[in-house]
């Protein structure tokens, strides 16, 4: 069997490069992973591309939230975009949804436009949608490469028959890519049960300040953060090869 790939959650350059180096296949480039991830800076998603190998995308959403965007995010959006093009991106994740919960596929259509040649992941607005079986058939419409679900739970584990269900559904027309509470303990049984054709992970650990903070302690201020690490990834890559 062909190598099954794997992309990093990267919420930093450092998490970027430690995914290239633990062995992952592709980095998904964000920050704020605890809100679900935004885009990052133009800053980040320059020296992410001046340093990495492998194929960098970049998560396009310009807020936490939900997925209803009015004219001044989709202008955000299509900013973005025009940045990542210029930068060289491989790709970019989007994703837009309609009041109704139905994929908005007039606002996708814009950002996939303004992304010209880049390939196009859609990020998991797909779990909250109305109708995962309707929304599939919408993202493959749009001729999207991907489409990052959990199978509408908070976990790819939890969802893993709904996985398998899509991965039926699409036969081949998109490539499902299972994300969201992956870890080197759980990778094997999630492949052998969903079927996915990718697998999406942070590989996060906790990072702890070096700085004396003589014991302060103020929200928002903190001095612990989260990282992706090489260990951790070398450790799913390791467990998504042996299945």
């Amino acid at each position: 069997m062909s190598r099954r790939p794997l992309e990093i959650a990267a919420n930093s350059v450092a998490s970027a490069l430690a995914a290239q180096e633990g062995g992952a296949d592709r980095v998904e480039l964000c920050e704020n992973l605890g809100d679900g991830g935004c885009t990052p800076s133009y800053g980040t998603i320059a020296l992410a591309r001046e340093r990495l190998r492998i194929p960098l995308y970049v998560l396009i959403r310009p807020r936490a939230g939900d997925f209803l965007y009015d004219a001044l995010e989709r202008d955000v959006m299509l900013r973005d975009i025009e940045s990542c093009v210029r930068l060289g991106c491989d790709g970019v994740v989007i994703g837009a949804l309609a009041d109704d919960g139905s994929v908005d596929e007039a606002v996708c259509r814009e950002l996939i436009a303004a992304a010209g040649a880049l390939g196009i992941t859609f990020h998991r607005a797909f779990d909250v949608a109305r109708d995962q079986a309707q929304a599939l058939e919408a993202v493959i419409s749009l001729g999207c490469e991907r489409v990052l679900t959990s199978g509408a739970r908070s976990t790819a584990p939890e969802g893993a028959d709904t996985i398998a269900a899509l991965v039926r559904q699409a036969d081949r027309r998109i490539r499902v890519m299972a994300g969201a509470g992956i870890s080197e303990h759980n990778l094997a049984g999630l492949v052998t049960r969903s079927g996915a054709d990718e697998f999406h992970a942070s590989a996060k650990v906790i990072r702890s300040s070096r700085m004396q903070l003589v014991g302060k302690a103020i929200a928002g201020l903190d001095a612990q953060w989260l990282q992706s690490d090489a260990d951790r990834v070398r450790a799913l890559r390791a467990a998504l090869d042996a299945v």
